[in-house]
């Protein structure tokens, strides 16, 4: 076959038609408008976002890679727009999230002379992605690209960037276009060892009290028909983390709650009763362990992960297994005896029981005229039967949808969980639903992380997104003023939030909304948003100073999970 002489910006366009990555997020700028003239003779093949600020171009972009499966795709331009991009790709390395970003540089001529818009993005952005290369000849444009998406997607994922010379944007070059399926010395997808499952599934088999941890890991391997299987024969209780949430439907009677700070009484103080844990999937985060020397000292513990690094890194195990969660799941179900655990399970529902009597005598002696969180997520799981996708920000709104959403839809739970980042919600949602457009997207975010990327407004109402918009108001900094009052004498540092009209503010966009705050207009409000055909705001005025409960202190042990 003959190759075909283009431009190195127009082997951008035809790399990505190549690797089938039909939607882009980004921002044009000078350095990168070769490519974004190139892309301008694809509005047929490629649907481009035009978001309002980069960061919003990288969180929609997580949002969509997590919905869809698919790597998310970035454009931004040189200096500023590159280093817009730094929060959301920190945010996606420590969330295993496949990302291609691809920047424009200045000309090669220029670099290192400070020139206009020059930064160093792939010395600053190094740490966070997965892997980064910088462009200077339009020929290497192809190859990179290929790599890219090979690397993003495949092992446990993440982000890349490249970062590509005006220069090269301009040179030509023979286009041939071959996708990468292999890098010298990578090994995205260890070998399974077979023996280390036996010796695994062995401890299993004669454990009286035990108990699986399941993470991310089981969505991003597809793994989740096989963790079905192995529980269900296993008869093993299962909590999930945070990330993990959706991976097992919580309507299933062996699913016990979710893991961490702020996660169920249950999973988190019988980690410290169990004699065997198992985790897949998952990497041991703070949240999850708490104080790590008291953390499961009485189990025997089984840990499956594809990536070696997080192998003993904070919890010594007494097995260790590099897998691929699904590859792993499939050879221990054949292993695993068939069990159930009554008087086990028994334990867990009579430590929910105990949560739930506590959180309700608690609410009894002070009854709140105002509505609280907790009631609306509660309505809102009922109204959608836990099958709506939903994507938090971070903050007390975000614990509270986590533990009273019932999850029951894989890939169903988007949030930002190691880096916490504040903002994520509303451009996440965007992504998440251009990724799964047939599937219902809900966006609860707190009064203070909607005003930090509230501009995207601007795209759903430019690209017309149908995501519903729920603003927990309670004019505070929720979840920072609550360490104030517990842990700072009530000394309330500039955590006291006035907002606009975010209705008003929602309507200047051409997005309808409405706002409530009394208890009986909840559930008809909640369906008027979910029933509206179009983007809607709802936003609802909460109880000003209700706290997150269970809890557990920093430096605590699992078992100190407080109650009130």
């Amino acid at each position: 076959m003959n190759a075909i002489k283009i431009t190195g910006a127009k082997a951008v366009v035809e790399s990505l038609v190549a690797e089938q990555a039909n939607t882009i997020f980004g921002y044009p700028g000078g350095a990168i408008m070769p490519i974004y003239d190139a892309l301008y003779d694809y509005e047929d093949s490629i649907n481009h976002i035009l978001v309002r600020h980069e960061q919003g171009a990288i969180h929609a972009a997580q949002g969509y890679a997590r919905t869809s499966g698919k790597p998310g795709v970035v454009f931004a331009t040189s200096g500023l727009g590159a280093t817009n991009l730094i929060t959301g790709l920190a945010d996606a390395m420590i969330d295993s999230t496949p990302l291609v970003c691809i920047t424009g540089q200045v000309n090669s001529k220029l670099l290192g002379t400070d020139a206009f818009q020059e930064t160093d993005v792939v010395g600053i952005s190094m740490p966070i992605t997965k892997w980064n290369c910088q462009i200077t000849r339009a020929e290497d444009i192809p190859a990179a690209i290929a790599k890219a998406f090979f690397i993003a997607k495949s092992g446990r994922p993440g982000p890349v960037l490249i970062d590509i010379t005006k220069d090269a944007q301009f040179g030509l070059l023979e286009f041939y276009y071959k996708k990468c399926t292999a890098i010298r010395s990578y090994k995205p997808k260890p070998k399974l060892q077979e023996p280390l499952i036996e010796a695994a599934i062995n401890l299993i088999n004669n454990a009286k009290k035990p108990y699986m941890l399941i993470g991310q890991g089981i969505m991003l391997s597809n793994a989740e028909k096989a963790l079905l299987e192995f529980v269900e024969k296993s008869g093993i209780p299962v909590a999930s983390t945070l990330l993990g949430l959706g991976a097992f439907p919580h309507k299933h009677p062996q699913y016990v709650g979710y893991l961490g700070m702020h996660g169920d009484y249950a999973p988190n103080i019988k980690t410290n009763e169990c004699d065997v844990l198992l985790a897949v999937g998952m990497r041991f985060d703070d949240r999850v362990t708490g104080d790590v020397s008291r953390y499961a000292k009485q189990a025997k513990i089984i840990h499956i992960d594809i990536d070696a690094a997080e192998l003993n890194k904070i919890i010594k195990t007494e097995i260790a297994i590099h897998a691929d969660a699904k590859d792993a799941l499939q050879v221990a179900t054949k292993l695993v005896a068939q069990k159930q655990h009554t008087a086990w399970l028994q334990e867990f529902k009579d430590a929910k029981q105990v949560e739930v009597e506590t959180l309700k005598a608690a609410a009894k002696k002070t009854p709140s005229k105002e509505l609280k969180m907790d009631e609306v997520v509660k309505m809102l799981s009922n109204i959608t039967n836990g099958e709506a996708i939903m994507v938090t920000d971070v903050g007390q709104h975000q614990m509270m949808t986590s533990r009273y959403y019932a999850y029951n839809k894989t890939k169903s739970n988007i949030t930002s969980g190691g880096l916490g980042t504040m903002g994520f919600a509303l451009p996440a949602a965007i992504g998440a639903k251009i990724g799964a457009p047939k599937k219902p997207v809900i966006a609860v975010i707190g009064d203070g992380g909607f005003q930090m990327t509230l501009q995207e407004l601007g795209t759903i109402m430019q690209s017309d997104i149908d995501v519903k918009i729920i603003i927990l108001n309670n004019r505070f900094l929720g979840m920072v003023r609550q360490w104030q009052q517990l842990f700072f004498e009530k000394r309330y540092a500039f955590t006291n939030m006035v907002s606009p009209n975010f209705v008003s503010l929602a309507n200047a966009y051409n997005i309808a909304g409405k706002s409530i705050e009394n208890r009986p207009d909840l559930k008809n409000a909640l369906l008027t948003m979910l029933n509206h055909k179009g983007a809607y705001l709802l936003e609802i005025v909460v109880a000003k100073e209700e706290n997150v409960f269970p809890m557990i202190a920093t430096g605590a042990s699992v078992s100190d999970i407080r109650l009130k």
